[in-house]
């Protein structure tokens, strides 16, 4: 037998040795589309294999790939497992696309470009006017930039020429303070690209940065999964050799392309016409993007390469925007605690708070700030990814076929609601969070989380005790979907490392929970995450419902608001100096504080956990 590993979907089975990986993905239900029924015709069931031993390509695969079967291409109806394998499989496929969040509550903000737009009307050149088409640019605009002459690069003066002649010497300079980044046709209004760059997922928002307005958004699952779930692991991945470093910043910098062409082309333009990307991301993601070093971050005391924001020409990461574009990096704090952190503190305006507000943004990695007294501080945890449905049993991301919510029914049975509609073929975070939470109410479970042999719902198997979800006759795979003894162990390690990053901020600030005003809950889990079965299982305080918010994709919102205004982008700066970070490891009685959070609170009791 056989271990298939299907990434970025996060499902994992065991087959016999030498079944196809077409086989293993529909008894894993991972719907990869195969519309030859598996003869090799049709080229749809395209994956890339990371790591195992496969059998030899056949005549099919030679015919129909040639040299991308050097860089691990494989057709998955043709290609059998020889050993446990670990499998990328591209969006494209897929026959169902994973449920990302995109969307987030955007403050009013004023509109203030980064570029300004010159509108030119040149004199063409005669025999008794030789100026060079550049110089007559540079002369028009003299006067009218942010500060000091105007300039160009090579790239600028390459393309500017052409775009002049073919708009009979009419245009629009775009301007970022002094350089001219590009010359556009008169009134077509520059585009920008907001991206939040997350271990997991990549969000990115197109923008007209004339009016601020999102175009299209798009989302995608980050390539690099597929090189380790966890930030440590592709930080060890980097730290093989340069060329390693630079596969991983490659791989982000092809899904940034890929997005972008696919946005461009929902409002029918260029991807050339986009002038400005702004990118927020934690320490690690940022690092391996601007191909920077991520030795000093995978043992402590983690220290960034680089904090501050960063501007970097966007051509130079390979990316297929206007080549006189800029991609700008909002700044890191410390630790693991980045820059998708400040867009977040951004985006919910944190930062203004007068009581004492609390906001998590609840991921691979969850980052924490606590406001309170005029100050800021904040903690990242290692929440890991059980919540994207890594390292349990039947887990799997957000996708058709997900569990996504359990309930019990008044019968004593449990009720469960899968995405599509389909068929169940996993569980995923929203819903593994909601069983372990109903099974604790239902006394399925103790305070330790061992499930009780005496409850109904708990059933045992040859590997120990478990509930079953789906039966097998009523799932997409014909096995029952279950959650087993260890799920509900890394659904603890999961919650008591948030829980245990709430308690040190609020002992370290000399606050209780009942002190709390506001507790905000962003990201892409926070979004799904039933609030009630969080306090439950003790991943947040007891408090009333009202003092919960659930903001959406708030960390994609703040680059947006970077991107169209100098104010935030400012703003994002001075955050980045004034939160103060706190490292969870050195703070006093840190073991004991995350083994008490591990443990289920008493129902009736008011969720403090110490």
């Amino acid at each position: 037998m056989v271990e298939v590993d299907f990434e970025p979907i996060g499902r994992r089975v065991v087959v016999p040795a030498e079944s196809t990986l077409l086989e293993a993905a529909r008894q894993a239900g991972v719907s990869l589309s195969a519309d030859c029924g598996g003869n090799g015709t049709c080229g749809r069931c395209r994956v890339r294999l990371m790591s195992g031993e496969l059998t030899q390509p056949t005549g099919a695969e030679v015919r129909r790939l040639g040299k991308l079967l050097d860089t691990g291409w494989r057709f998955a109806c043709q290609a059998k497992a020889l050993s446990d394998v670990k499998v990328n499989v591209p969006l494209e496929s897929m026959r169902g696309a994973q449920r990302l969040q995109l969307g987030g509550l955007q403050p009013d903000v004023a509109i203030e470009p980064i570029l300004v737009g010159v509108p030119v009307a040149l004199t063409p050149p005669t025999l008794d006017d030789g100026r060079s088409d550049m110089t007559r640019l540079i002369h028009a605009l003299q006067g009218a930039t942010l500060g000091g002459d105007p300039y160009y690069d090579i790239a600028v003066g390459r393309e500017a020429p052409v775009a002049l002649r073919q708009d009979h010497w009419e245009g629009t300079a775009w301007l970022r303070e002094s350089e001219v980044c590009a010359v556009l046709e008169p009134g077509r209004a520059p585009l920008g690209l907001a991206v939040d760059l997350g271990t997991t997922k990549i969000a990115a928002y197109l923008v007209d940065l004339s009016t601020g307005a999102t175009l299209a958004s798009a989302g995608a699952m980050n390539p690099q999964i597929a090189y380790g779930e966890d930030l440590m692991s592709r930080i060890a991945y980097a730290n093989q050799g340069e060329w390693k470093a630079a596969e991983l910043s490659q791989v982000v910098v092809e899904a940034f392309n890929k997005l972008l062409a696919e946005l461009c082309a929902q409002v029918r333009r260029s991807p050339r016409e986009v002038l400005e990307v702004v990118v927020g991301a934690n320490t690690a993601m940022h690092h391996l993007l601007l191909r920077l070093p991520v030795e000093q971050l995978g043992s402590a005391p983690y220290i960034a390469a680089v904090s501050e924001s960063w501007d970097v020409k966007a051509r130079e990461l390979g990316l297929s925007t206007a080549p006189g574009a800029y991609l700008h990096t909002l700044p890191n704090i410390a630790g693991f605690v980045g820059a998708d952190h400040v867009a977040m503190i951004l985006a919910t305006e944190v930062y203004k708070a007068k009581g004492n507000v609390m906001a998590l943004d609840i991921g691979t990695n969850t980052e924490i700030v606590l406001a309170h007294g005029g100050k800021m501080v904040s903690c990242s945890c290692a929440s890991g990814p059980a919540f994207e449905g890594a390292h349990i049993r039947d887990g799997m991301r957000a996708t058709t076929g997900a569990i996504e919510r359990v309930v019990l029914a008044k019968n004593g049975r449990l009720k469960i609601a899968v995405i599509d509609d389909a068929p169940a073929v996993g569980i995923c975070g929203s819903g593994i969070l909601d069983a372990v939470a109903v099974l604790y109410r239902a006394g399925a479970l103790n305070n330790r989380g061992r499930f009780e042999p005496g409850s109904p719902l708990v059933e045992r198997d040859s590997q120990g005790y478990l509930v079953t979800l789906a039966p097998g006759e009523q799932s997409g795979h014909g096995r029952p979907v279950v959650i087993t003894q260890r799920d509900v162990g890394e659904i603890q390690l999961a919650k008591g490392a948030i829980r245990a990053g709430v308690e040190c901020l609020l002992r370290y600030a000399g606050l209780a929970h009942e002190d709390l005003d506001e507790i905000i809950i962003a990201g892409a889990f926070g979004t799904y995450v039933d609030v009630e079965s969080a306090m439950a299982i003790g991943m947040l305080p007891g408090l009333p419902s009202s003092r919960f918010r659930q903001v959406g994709n708030a960390a994609g919102v703040g680059a947006k608001l970077a991107l169209i205004s100098r104010s935030e982008r400012s703003m994002a700066r001075e955050i980045g100096r004034r939160v103060e970070y706190m490292e969870l490891m050195s703070q006093p009685g840190f073991t004991e504080i995350f083994a008490e959070s591990m443990l289920f609170p008493d129902l009736n009791a008011s969720g403090a956990v110490g």
